[in-house]
């Protein structure tokens, strides 16, 4: 018997390749000589660095960028080296986690850091991307980011604008004369599963900038510094689009790649299922397991468990899932290509119990064993 697993992260508790594991331990406790085959998987949100980097034989780095107060923080990206892909998360050079409730506003958190990944990564021999733009911060219109890669976002007396929100504020002239040489040669696919545009009702800063710590007169003097922004880019890059769809995520960043780099805004799950090949591992397999922290409902639309699934249904393979916790309104996954769920708690215990790493891997393992030894006496 040969089982594909491609679970998502358990936020909080283990690693897509954790708990990826313990589903292993699990089969092979029920099924020795089964043939299981763990796979990472992300939605391009939280944990893809560490899923990504580590699942296909990558590694690791670490580089002091300016974080979205900016002070200097550690952000950890991943690179695979034979591919010369970087695998960035904007969260972790100015991500909304880095920010104290009480210091949150948008006029001035920057995206500053995460251009200073790019050139790290540039530096280190990377000319492909995968970034993942969710849980940011700001609301700079990236131009934070722009500024670190070299582009001038000057005012009326040719400095520099500030960081932040405020900074658009003060643009003037938009020049690329220092625009380091090798982001011409590189291409970003950018995890975003907002259709939000720039500007306006639907933009990011009316809908994103509350949670980022806007007030109501932020949002609309935001919402009119990013429409110059944009128009200014426009006039300067003919390509640039603020009504795209994907130009509002993480305040702005999904229109700063779209105009200013060679980028694509694609579905987070997408990607990941493309970049890890899931597909080649999961035609020839007899079951394929997936999962995630919570099932439920919201599961359906675009989460990685249900990518996974639609991938196993174009090969007619019987799809389990397992999961942290488990909603009544989970059942709508039965109808998206999952034909058997199940919630991994044996016991009443806290949540801060069950997320326990231990307690979490070892609740995985077992059910994961029950589970396979009824598939063991039946057959698939």
């Amino acid at each position: 018997m040969k089982v594909v697993v491609a679970i998502d992260s358990l936020k909080g508790s283990l690693s897509s390749l954790e708990a990826g594991d313990a589903i292993k331990n699990g089969i092979l406790k029920a099924i020795p000589d089964a043939e299981v085959c763990v796979r990472p998987l992300a939605d391009g949100g939280e944990g893809t660095v560490e899923a990504l980097a580590l699942g296909m034989g990558g590694k690791l780095e670490t580089v002091k960028v300016t974080g979205p107060l900016g002070e200097k923080v550690d952000c950890v990206y991943g690179i695979l080296e034979e591919s010369k892909t970087a695998i960035v998360e904007m969260s972790g050079a100015a991500g909304i986690t880095l920010v104290p409730d009480a210091d949150r506003n948008p006029l001035h958190t920057t995206t500053y850091g995460v251009g200073e990944v790019i050139k790290d990564a540039i530096a280190k021999g990377c000319r492909h991307f995968i970034v993942g733009i969710g849980g940011s911060a700001t609301n700079d219109g990236g131009i934070g980011m722009l500024q670190a890669l070299g582009y001038g976002m000057l005012d009326k007396d040719g400095n520099q604008v500030p960081f932040g929100a405020k900074g658009l504020k003060e643009i003037e002239t938009i020049t690329d004369d220092n625009v380091i040489p090798e982001l011409k040669e590189c291409s970003f696919r950018v995890a975003c599963d907002v259709t939000n545009p720039l500007c306006g009702e639907l933009g990011c800063s009316a809908v994103f900038g509350p949670q980022k710590g806007a007030d109501g007169a932020m949002i609309i003097q935001m919402d009119k510094w990013l429409a110059y922004y944009a128009k200014l880019t426009s006039e300067k890059f003919g390509k640039a689009n603020a009504k795209h769809p994907g130009t509002g995520a993480a305040g702005g960043l999904g229109f700063a790649f779209l105009a200013y780099t060679n980028a694509v805004l694609e579905s987070g799950i997408k990607i990941i299922l493309e970049e890890t090949k899931l597909e080649s591992y999961v035609n020839d397999a007899d079951i394929v397991v997936t999962g995630e922290g919570r099932l439920d409902g919201q599961t359906v639309f675009g989460k990685a468990p249900i990518g996974v699934a639609n991938i196993a249904k174009k090969y007619d393979k019987t799809v389990l899932a397992f999961a942290g916790a488990v909603t009544p309104d989970a059942t709508a996954c039965n109808e998206h290509g999952i034909d058997a769920f199940f919630p991994i708690l044996r016991r009443i215990q806290t949540l801060q119990e069950a997320m326990t790493p231990a307690v979490a891997r070892d609740n995985m393992e077992t059910t994961v064993e029950q589970v396979f030894r009824l598939i063991n006496v039946k057959g698939v």
